[in-house]
């Protein structure tokens, strides 16, 4: 099944993968990009300013946030370290479904924890918007968040992010070159998860906020950790990509959000004034 040369593939992906602590809630994998110290994991991975990344050497650094972007669960990191063993990004627009791929991570504390299988599908998945996954048969597990997904070349062609199913998910990498290049887009300063929530007697999407970004738009709005957003501009949110189009196409502007805190029956609103100072809660 594994071509030739796969375990040195194997050997030096795993010399490219770091794991990343986060301040005690909990840890995950990431990706050195290059010799200087360029790391890219999962948003939900690196905590904001609390972030440590250890080397397969055992070197253990406090990480930067260089950009990051919440909505597609990618964060670029920055560590004092150079001649590191960075891997090459390939072409995820060039994958195709039956191509062998490797993920390397550090699952429930295993450091450096390979696992194999075949691409299923690229594409998007009911639910979680229009954007492309990398849908693999590799097995996951907390820890995994954050590491490659790699060609049988050892080209790093996703970041894993979780589990659907049977089935391994990562975001392409052709995205990490797009955060890489600072094209992302007005973002609101969370991290945020999918989660089932009633309204109106009525199952819908929520978007639990799990972190936000000191003095973001978010922050400034008065917004909390463990707020459900659950629609912009009057209208319920039926997939992530509704709000993903609205803040694509916000720029300097107010966008009104509906969400849920404590009181789960309750529908709150708060506007939010992108690229400048002020937000008003109501």
């Amino acid at each position: 099944m594994f071509p030739s040369g796969f375990g040195e593939v194997a050997e030096r992906l795993r010399r490219s993968t770091v794991h990343i602590g986060s301040g005690g809630r909990g840890h995950g994998s990431g990706i050195i990009l290059d010799p200087a110290g360029t790391i890219v994991t999962n948003a939900h991975v690196a905590a904001f300013g609390q972030s440590v990344v250890t080397l397969w050497d055992g070197r253990a650094f406090q990480a930067e946030i260089a950009s990051r972007d919440p909505r597609r669960d990618l964060a670029i990191l920055r560590i004092p370290a150079s001649d590191l063993p960075a891997a090459p990004l390939g072409d995820s627009n060039r994958l195709r479904p039956g191509e062998l791929v490797i993920a390397i991570g550090n699952p429930l504390g295993f450091i450096g924890a390979l696992t194999a299988g075949v691409v299923h599908a690229v594409g998007p998945l009911p639910g979680l918007g229009s954007r492309k996954w990398i849908q693999a048969g590799v097995r996951l597990a907390p820890g995994n968040s954050g590491g490659p997904l790699a060609d049988a070349a050892g080209n790093v062609i996703g970041v894993n992010t979780m589990v659907a199913g049977r089935l391994g998910l990562a975001v392409p990498s052709n995205e990490v070159a797009r955060l890489l290049s600072g094209n992302q887009p007005q973002l609101l300063g969370v991290t945020i998860r999918a989660v089932p929530v009633s309204v109106a007697g009525r199952e819908r999407l929520g978007l639990c906020v799990l972190e936000i970004l000191p003095n973001s738009a978010a922050s400034r709005a008065s917004l909390l950790p463990g707020d459900i957003l659950i629609g912009v501009e009057g209208r319920l949110f039926n997939a992530l990509e509704d709000l993903e189009n609205a803040l694509e196409a916000s720029s300097e502007r107010v966008l009104r959000l509906q969400f849920l805190r404590a009181d789960l029956n309750k529908i709150r609103s708060v506007a939010l004034r992108l690229g400048v100072s002020d937000s008003v809660a109501a």
